[in-house]
């Protein structure tokens, strides 16, 4: 049994992941702003706790006992939630090795298709990712008073199970938009998870581009999950004349390829370097829809 303690602030669909893949039996509790989610979380093998934005007497308690933890919320316009409610009480922690903190690759902006590390200018286009940097610098700066190593994880576009093109294909919403050279990187929710231990393993800090070797055009992905599924892909639509909302519109507004060694230099090797390698053992298992093995869809090649 392990000796540490992890709390997750934000126990959604990457939080759960990493608890999925515990490895050592740690104990690791979670938040979330709706108590409807508790019984969720405990299937992920997370204790629930519910935080609004506000420090209760249960979470209080629960960081004296943590030796490392997880933020997966997202800033707001006044600032990190957690960092808003809980500075004074996580600077506070004697227990408290390590500090992660679930960013996003969106930090870089738009460059224009070329290769990005994590020595690369961010070059936020959005408000949300310029948000993001801002968190990152606050939770860097914690950790630099505190003393403690805070490990910045800069995510891709996530998917897995019950999050993905197969899902999309089924209930008829997968599209085909092409933009040309447009790229993406991805990241499967169980690389997510495994960076993760690996870097609590570790107790490493730094900032760490987490995606997948392969940028790839995002149509791409869909006629791969299609191919697997045995069923025609929808049609091409040109980015041009799409109708999309404005989110999914900025989206298509950065181009960049994202490269992955310092995670890779961090000892971690990913168990879906691509996605089709991702696809091909979503497909085989059955676990694509959400988590549990189930026959293919009904008319589909296996």
């Amino acid at each position: 049994m392990s000796d540490k303690q992890v709390l997750v602030f934000g126990a959604g669909y990457s939080g759960q992941a990493f608890a999925r893949a515990n490895p050592d039996g740690t104990a690791i509790l979670g938040t979330t702003r709706s108590p409807v989610k508790f019984e969720a979380l405990r299937q992920a093998g997370i204790t629930p706790l519910h935080f609004d934005g506000a420090l209760t007497g249960e979470i209080s308690d629960a960081l004296k006992k943590t030796t490392h933890l997880l933020i997966s919320i997202g800033p707001e316009e006044a600032g990190d939630p957690v960092l808003y409610a809980a500075r004074e009480a996580i600077a506070g922690m004697s227990a408290l090795q390590w500090i992660g903190y679930l960013s996003t690759v969106g930090v870089y902006g738009d460059h224009g298709g070329a290769w990005v590390d994590e020595s690369a200018a961010c070059r936020p286009v959005s408000k949300r990712s310029v948000m993001r940097v801002a968190a990152e610098q606050d939770w860097l700066k914690l950790g630099k008073d505190i003393g403690r190593p805070v490990a910045i994880l800069r995510l891709s576009g996530i998917y897995g199970p019950g999050r993905n093109a197969l899902v999309n294909l089924e209930n008829g919403t997968a599209r085909r938009l092409v933009k040309p050279d447009q790229v993406f990187n991805r990241i499967h929710c169980d690389d997510i998870a495994g960076a993760l231990w690996q870097l609590i393993e570790g107790n490493s800090g730094g900032i760490f581009n987490v995606t997948d070797d392969e940028p790839a055009p995002p149509q791409d992905v869909v006629t791969y999950a299609a191919a697997l599924m045995g069923i025609a892909p929808p049609p091409e639509i040109p980015f041009e004349g799409a109708q999309l909302s404005p989110m999914a519109r900025s989206f298509y507004g950065e181009n960049k390829r994202v490269a992955n060694a310092a995670i890779k230099a961090a000892g971690y090797r990913f168990r879906y370097p691509d996605y089709r390698a991702a696809f091909d053992h979503m497909w085989a298992s059955g676990d694509w829809r959400d988590g549990a093995p189930r026959s293919p869809m009904k008319g589909a090649k296996a």
